[in-house]
């Protein structure tokens, strides 16, 4: 994703998503619950929702674009840096965020968790 209107475009493509705001800032949510959210600490980087085992995983594997700060560990959010390629890999993740926050009747309608 080279910046937010990408992360934007690419998650209002989901079912149910909607624009809105978190602690304030622009963010991406499904039923009030948020997928993704410019409140990282730099502008360069946004809020990616995440399951635990998932942020470790792309933390380990690929730094270049997943991060965190003390305030996001332990916490199912990673940082992810606009531009560092690999598109439909934040785009998978993006539509993991929002399986794990829609309804089971959402779930059932998209089909297995991606």
């Amino acid at each position: 994703m080279r910046d937010w209107d990408d992360v934007v475009a690419t998650g209002l493509a989901l079912p149910g998503v909607v624009l809105g705001t978190s602690y304030g800032k622009p963010a991406l949510l499904l039923r009030g619950r948020m997928l993704a959210a410019t409140t990282a600490p730099d502008r360069g980087s946004f809020v990616l929702h995440v399951a635990l085992i998932e942020k470790e995983m792309l933390i380990e594997t690929d730094p270049a674009t997943f991060w965190e700060t003390d305030h996001y560990r332990g916490w199912p959010a990673v940082l992810v840096r606009y531009g560092t390629g690999d598109e439909a890999r934040i785009a998978l993740l993006l539509e993991r965020a929002w399986w794990d926050r829609a309804s089971v009747t959402q779930r059932r309608a998209r089909g297995e968790r991606p």
